[in-house]
C-alpha cells in the first residue's frame, strides 16, 4: 500500500534525527557518531552516541543515559571511545562537562575527569593513555584544588556585573569567562590527574569557543602543536601564530609566525615529520582565503593550493601514507570533500555535496556525514573503488511520509553581466499553468552562501509548502564561487548585491507562473541587511512585504557586536574617519524611503548583531507610519535553537507574509 505523503511542516524539522560529529575506529571497521533528537512537549533536546559498521548492517545505540553526549573519539586502540557528556554518575551529578570512555561494545559509560572548570574539546594521546583537553581557567592559579575552590566562589556570586578591560570580551552569545582563559591540559586517563599545560606561561588559546582542532598531539606523543593569539591585547582579528610545546621540557617554540598570516587547524603527519595547517593571509586583505599549508620539520612553510580557486575549510585530516590530505572546500552552491596531493598539488572529490557537514580517515577508509536541500545529514563509507555505502537510515521512514516539491540549479545574468547561481524550489504538486507568489530567501555572510543543504533554520522546502516559489540568490560577495566573485563587493555593501537579486526578480517575474503581485522578500543576518537596503532602495510595491531576522541596520551602532573590528574593513573606513563612505553603504540612512512592511525578528542574546539592531530598525519603522510587526525573543542568540520556538517563529513568518498576500483566499488558476 503506497504511504500518503503530506507537505512537511516546522514541527517535522524537529522530528528529524540529525546525524554528525563522525569518528572512526583505527581499523576503519567502525565509526560513531552522535545522533541529535527534540521534543517539542519538553521543548528540549538530547544527544546519544551510534555506532555504525562501515561494512553495513544496522546503527545500534551506545549511550543511553546522558542528554549531551557529544564529541566522540576512539582511543588509538579501539578498545574506548571517550566522548564528553554531563551525566549524574555514582550520586554525583556534574556541573560541568566532563570525560567519560565506554567500550565499543557497549556497558556503562565511566567518568574519567572531575575538573570543576569543566572540559570543552579533547584528543587521545597516542599511547591511549592520556587525553589533552581545553578548558577555562584562571590563569594566575596554580594546581586543580585552586581551579576548584575559585569555581565554587564564582558559582556562588552575588553580583551580576561583568567588569572588563580586554577589547575581545564576548562572544556570540556569552561573556568570555570573566577573568579565565582556555589552556591546554592533559589527562591521565586511569587515575584522573590533570596537569595544565600552559600554568604559568602566559599561553592561552583562541577565545572564539577553541575546539580540538586548534592543536594536533605528534605520532610520538612528545609535543602538541597548536595556534593562537601571540599579541598581548587578544582581538578577534589578530592572526594566530603556530607554536609547538615540548611535552617534556614545557618549552614553546614559535614555528610559524609571519606578519600578517593567521593561521588555524595544524594537523602532524603520519611520520610527525610535516605540519599541515590552514592559512589566510589576512595582511594583505580580509578577504584573503584559506588556503593549505605545510611546515617541514627543519624547513620552511609554503603554502600548497594557492592557484586552486577555492577556500580550505578545516579540519585536515592526512592519508595512511601522508601523501595526501583530505579537507572540505565549496564549489558553486555546495560542499565537498576533497583529497589534495601534496606532490602534484591537485585536488580530487571525494564525496560530493550536497554539503558534507563532517568526516573522518582512517585505515583507508572515508566517513562522512552529508545533507542536501531534500534531506537531513546520512552518514556514508568510500573505499577506493566501491560504491559509496549508506551506514544509517535514520530519517528514512519521516521522510517517506513527506512530499516535497523538486528543486533546480538555475544561472541568471545579474550585477556587472556576471552569472549569478540561484536555487529555485517548487512546492509539492507545482503546475505550471497556475499562478504562484515569489518569496527570496536571503542568504546572510554576506561570505556564506545559500547551498545545498537541509537548513532546520530557513528550511527551503517548508517555505514552498506554504505555496511560494522560493528563491535563493547567491549575490556577488557570496563563497565557492572563486576569490573575485567573494571580493567584489568589498568597500560598496549593497550594491552588486541588490542588483543580482532584483536580477532574479526580473527573472523570476517573466515567468507564466510567477504572480507580480504576490512578490516576497526575506533574510537573515547580511540577508536581513539586505531587506532592509531594499526597503530603502527600492520602488514601494514590487515587494509586498519584507522579514528581517537578526539583521544590521545601522553599522555606526554595529560597534555593540562582538566582532566590531571587522566591519571597517569590509566598509572600507570607520565611522570616526568617514562617516560619510560608512552612511552610504548603512540602511539606517535611507530610513526616509522606507514604506514596505516588515517583521522584524531578533534575539536579546546575539551578540554577532545586536539586538538593538532590530529594535531599531522596528522602531523607525513605526516611527514613520510603515506597517510593522517585532518578534523578540530574550532567549535565543542570532538563531532561533529551541523546539517552541521555532514552531512561533514560522508561524510569525508565514502568519506575515499571507497578511499582505493580495492573493491570500483567491483561488489560483
Amino acid at each position: 500500500m503506497a504511504i500518503a505523503r503530506k507537505a512537511i511542516t516546522a514541527e517535522d524539522l524537529w522530528k528529524f534525527e540529525r546525524a554528525g560529529g563522525i569518528s572512526l575506529s583505527p581499523d576503519g571497521a567502525q565509526a560513531v557518531c552522535s545522533l541529535q533528537t527534540f521534543s517539542m512537549e519538553e521543548n528540549k533536546g538530547e544527544s546519544s552516541l551510534w555506532l555504525l559498521s562501515t561494512f553495513g548492517g544496522g546503527p545500534r545505540r551506545l549511550t543511553h543515559c546522558g542528554e549531551k553526549d557529544g564529541q566522540a573519539a576512539w582511543s588509538p586502540t579501539g578498545e574506548r571511545i571517550a566522548f564528553v557528556a554531563k551525566r549524574e554518575q555514582q550520586g554525583k551529578k556534574d556541573e560541568a562537562p566532563q570525560l567519560y570512555v565506554i567500550a565499543p561494545d557497549g556497558g556503562e559509560a565511566r567518568r574519567v575527569s572531575d575538573y570543576a572548570p569543566g572540559i570543552e574539546a579533547f584528543k587521545w594521546f597516542p599511547d591511549g593513555r592520556r587525553i589533552a583537553f581545553v578548558s577555562w581557567v584562571w590563569p594566575e592559579l596554580k594546581g586543580s584544588q585552586a581551579q576548584a575552590k575559585r569555581h565554587k566562589e564564582f558559582k556562588e556570586r552575588k553580583e551580576s556585573g561583568y567588569a572588563t578591560s580586554e577589547a575581545q570580551y564576548r562572544y556570540w552569545d556569552h561573556n568570555v569567562p570573566m577573568g579565565r582563559v582556555a589552556h591546554l591540559h592533559v589527562l591521565d586517563v586511569a587515575s584522573g590527574r590533570v596537569t595544565d599545560l600552559f600554568e604559568g606561561s602566559g599561553l592561552e588559546l583562541s577565545r572564539a569557543e577553541p575546539d580540538a582542532n586548534t592543536f594536533d598531539i605528534a605520532p610520538d606523543g612528545k609535543r602538541i602543536a597548536f595556534v593562537h593569539d601571540a599579541a598581548a591585547e587578544k582581538r578577534m582579528d589578530n592572526c594566530k601564530v603556530l607554536s609547538e610545546l615540548n611535552l617534556r621540557t614545557r618549552r614553546t617554540e614559535t614555528l610559524v609566525h609571519d606578519k600578517g598570516w593567521d593561521l588555524e587547524h595544524p594537523r602532524y603527519s603520519p611520520d610527525g615529520q610535516r605540519i599541515a595547517f590552514v592559512a589566510s593571509h589576512q595582511g594583505k586583505k580580509h578577504t584573503m582565503p584559506a588556503q593549505l599549508a605545510l611546515l617541514e620539520r627543519g624547513g620552511r612553510w609554503r603554502v600548497l593550493s594557492a592557484e586552486w580557486d577555492h577556500a580550505v575549510h578545516g579540519p585536515l585530516r592526512w592519508a595512511d601514507d601522508g601523501q595526501s590530505v583530505h579537507f572540505t572546500a565549496e564549489a558553486e552552491a555546495r560542499n565537498h570533500l576533497w583529497r589534495f596531493e601534496l606532490r602534484s598539488r591537485s585536488a580530487t572529490r571525494v564525496a560530493a555535496g550536497g554539503w558534507v557537514q563532517s568526516f573522518d580517515v582512517a585505515a583507508g577508509v572515508v566517513v562522512c556525514a552529508a545533507d542536501a536541500m531534500d534531506h537531513p545529514a546520512r552518514v556514508h563509507a568510500h573505499r577506493d573503488g566501491e560504491p559509496p555505502r549508506r551506514l544509517e537510515r535514520f530519517n528514512d521512514e519521516l521522510l517517506a511520509r513527506l512530499k516535497f516539491g523538486t528543486h533546480e540549479d538555475v544561472r541568471i545574468k545579474g550585477a556587472q553581466g556576471d552569472e549569478v547561481q540561484m536555487w529555485v524550489v517548487y512546492p509539492p504538486g507545482f503546475d505550471a499553468r497556475k499562478k504562484y507568489p515569489v518569496l527570496h530567501s536571503i542568504h546572510g555572510g554576506p561570505h556564506a552562501a545559500s547551498g545545498d543543504t537541509f537548513h532546520y533554520r530557513w528550511n527551503n522546502h517548508v517555505f514552498a509548502a506554504q505555496g511560494y516559489v522560493v528563491a535563493c540568490v547567491n549575490y556577488h560577495g557570496s563563497s565557492g564561487f572563486g576569490y573575485a566573485f567573494l571580493d567584489s563587493i568589498t568597500h560598496r555593501w549593497g550594491e552588486l548585491e541588490l542588483q543580482d537579486v532584483e536580477a532574479a526578480t526580473d527573472w523570476l517575474l517573466k515567468k507564466p507562473w510567477a504572480d507580480r503581485k504576490r512578490v516576497f522578500a526575506t533574510g537573515g543576518s547580511y540577508g536581513g541587511y539586505m531587506v532592509a537596503w531594499m526597503n530603502g532602495h527600492v520602488k514601494p510595491g514590487r515587494y509586498q512585504a519584507y522579514v528581517c531576522h537578526a539583521g544590521c541596520f545601522d553599522w555606526t551602532a554595529m560597534f555593540a557586536e562582538d566582532a566590531y573590528t571587522w566591519f571597517p574593513r569590509e566598509l572600507g573606513a570607520s565611522y570616526w574617519d568617514d562617516m560619510a563612505k560608512v552612511h552610504a553603504q548603512s540602511p539606517h540612512a535611507f530610513a526616509g524611503k522606507m514604506k514596505t512592511p516588515t517583521l522584524v525578528i531578533h534575539g536579546a542574546l546575539d551578540y554577532r548583531v545586536p539586538d538593538g539592531q532590530g529594535l531599531a530598525y522596528y522602531n523607525t519603522l513605526k516611527a514613520r507610519g510603515v506597517d510593522a510587526r517585532l518578534l523578540w525573543y530574550p532567549d535565543e542568540n542570532h538563531w532561533i535553537l529551541k523546539p517552541r520556538n521555532s514552531k512561533l517563529w514560522y508561524a510569525e513568518y508565514f502568519g506575515w507574509l499571507k497578511q499582505h498576500d493580495p492573493g491570500r483566499g483567491r483561488a489560483r488558476r
